[in-house]
């Protein structure tokens, strides 16, 4: 079987919502919503080996440290796993005062009895209680009608109401999701949510939870936003309820669904760290809280280290997160294009640190999370000069001229087209070593004396030449002019420059000559020495190498 050439004989388009004065389109999110983690129990069942209890509680302990006030821990009518969870977590006492636990569990008498014993002698806590309200599930699932549904959730939240009431020392806040709600008629969907609303009784100061979960994508994300703002419209007591988003990412649109959402009117985002979940996955909590970060709004969660987090979501839920991962994926803040390189750097070179940050292809700086600046820049064979000068500059304080950044990154290039491969900083200096410092053939310099007097400077220096040692003298304005004027062979100084690496005691300098031997084409050569005037010399001798070197190669 194949796709079909017609999908619309098989696939309907989902209709639109009508509200043709919609406002989200025109608000921005300017308020931090309630953050609930579902990794312990959405997340744990789409695991192809569920955590054990060591890995959820180590779990757990993470999402409080990153800042979550609600955790759903478990499902804990559905295992005695997780029912012994949840009184593992009251009972040894790891829930902080400042957070609260959620618990799931169907519309079912059993479920919802067996819920409450789990959560007995908690502080506070959340009960979540789900049916399922679209049509399909209606007709196929549970051939129910609307009022059979309606009747499910009522007697659910009854029983809720109830079974809270004996339990007075836990401060209860009950939570309903009319499940598959991106399937479910509007005026249905709250329909049955008032019927739950007229049982619970909610107030502004105790308001209960209506989560509406795109249980499966079935649209584009604007769709989304629209049953977000119709329900909020007219939906009883909305300044007693918290709307609450749980998005999956089906079309791959979860967080925009749960951004526009939040646009919308919803106060509340259900996810798991870096998306797991079933299927395609949960809304990514850290996506959506670093997006808000990076448009200047803290969002109440710390993701200073993220490799930190990153490492315990992998070994607890025992799936690796994916190198282009938003923020946290290996590869995320890593430029290997040349022209990009070159961006990051001049950006890097010119960032106010204390000012607005305005790095190219950078939304974040790296820095802000934990991250360090050593993977931002990589080389391979898509890289340019870049790419190369950030990495030298930053891992040897080497800070090549401009025309010698273009003329050492055709040595690199050549290196990467050879092997296939990234080439690392180390790698990449030890081109440079090899190229330049190392160019000590024909000429070697072995050791120099320099005299000055009355503006003139006289230059004696030895130089090893194929086992033969050589004394050459020159005159000149300064040192390199010199040890130019002592040359055996006519040579052109088109460019020199200088800097130090490090400081105090340890700093050294560099110096970069540019020379052109015979009207031939210019090359460089690099000297390091704790002597300035060492340095340049090493540099010119150097460039002489390369030349005569060059030039021998094109005459054979």
């Amino acid at each position: 079987m194949s796709m079909l050439k017609d999908p619309s004989s098989k696939y309907r388009a989902f209709q639109p919502i009508d509200i043709p004065d919609r406002q989200w389109p025109s608000r921005t999110i300017t308020e931090v919503p309630v953050w609930c983690s579902s990794d312990l129990r959405d997340g744990n069942q789409s695991l192809i080996e569920p955590m054990d209890p060591v890995r959820k509680l180590r779990f757990f302990k993470t999402l409080v440290a990153v800042g979550l006030k609600q955790i759903e821990v478990a499902f804990p009518s559905a295992s005695q796993t997780d029912f012994d969870f949840v009184r593992t977590l009251i009972e040894d006492g790891h829930i902080p005062d400042d957070v609260t636990i959620q618990v799931l569990t169907q519309a079912r008498a059993d479920l919802i009895e067996r819920t409450f014993e789990s959560v007995r002698g908690a502080k506070k806590a959340i009960i979540h209680v789900y049916n399922a309200t679209a049509p399909s599930f209606r007709r196929i699932v549970f051939k129910q009608d609307k009022q059979g549904v309606t009747d499910i959730a009522v007697n659910a939240a009854k029983l809720i109401k109830e079974l809270a009431a004996k339990q007075p020392e836990t401060q209860w806040t009950f939570q309903y999701s009319p499940e598959i709600f991106t399937s479910t008629e509007l005026d249905f969907a709250v329909q049955v949510c008032d019927a739950v609303l007229d049982v619970w009784e909610p107030t502004p100061e105790n308001k209960v939870i209506l989560n509406l979960p795109a249980t499966v994508e079935v649209s584009t994300p604007n769709i989304y936003a629209d049953q977000i703002e119709w329900f909020c419209r007219h939906i009883s007591r909305r300044d007693s309820v918290l709307v609450s988003l749980h998005t999956h990412n089906d079309r791959g649109t979860g967080v925009a669904a749960t951004e526009l959402g939040l646009m919308a009117g919803a106060d509340r985002v259900e996810g798991c760290l870096f998306g797991n979940g079933e299927r395609t996955g949960n809304v990514d909590l850290v996506n959506v809280a670093l997006n808000m970060y990076t448009q200047g709004l803290h969002p109440g969660l710390d993701f200073s280290d993220i490799d930190a987090v990153r490492k315990v979501v992998e070994e607890c839920n025992q799936l690796p997160v994916h190198p282009r991962h938003p923020y946290v994926g290996d590869l995320v803040h890593t430029a290997f294009s040349g022209s990009h390189q070159d961006a990051i750097r001049k950006g890097f070179s010119q960032q106010d640190p204390n000012g607005v940050w305005e790095v190219p292809y950078l939304p974040i700086d790296p820095a802000d999370i934990g991250r360090s600046y050593e993977a931002v820049i990589r080389v391979n064979s898509q890289s340019g000069k870049g790419g190369i000068t950030y990495l030298l500059e930053q891992e040897y304080g080497i800070s090549l001229p401009r025309r010698m950044q273009i003329e050492f990154s055709q040595v690199v290039q050549g290196e990467t087209d050879r092997l296939g491969l990234e080439l690392t900083a180390a790698q990449i200096h030890g081109l440079l070593e090899k190229e330049y410092l190392q160019a000590t053939s024909p000429y070697a310099l072995i050791r120099h004396r320099l005299q000055e007097e009355n503006g003139t400077s006289a230059v004696d220096v030895e130089v090893l030449n194929k086992g033969d040692t050589l004394h050459w003298r020159g005159l000149g304005k300064g040192p390199l002019e010199a040890l130019v004027a002592g040359l055996p062979v006519k040579i052109e100084i088109m460019d020199y420059h200088e800097h130090s690496i490090g400081s105090g005691s340890n700093a050294k300098a560099a110096a970069y000559v540019e020379i052109r031997l015979d009207n031939g084409r210019p090359l460089h050569g690099i000297g390091i020495d704790e002597n300035l005037t060492t340095a340049t010399f090493r540099a010119l001798f150097s460039a002489l190498n390369r030349a005569l070197r060059q030039a021998e190669a094109q005459a054979a």
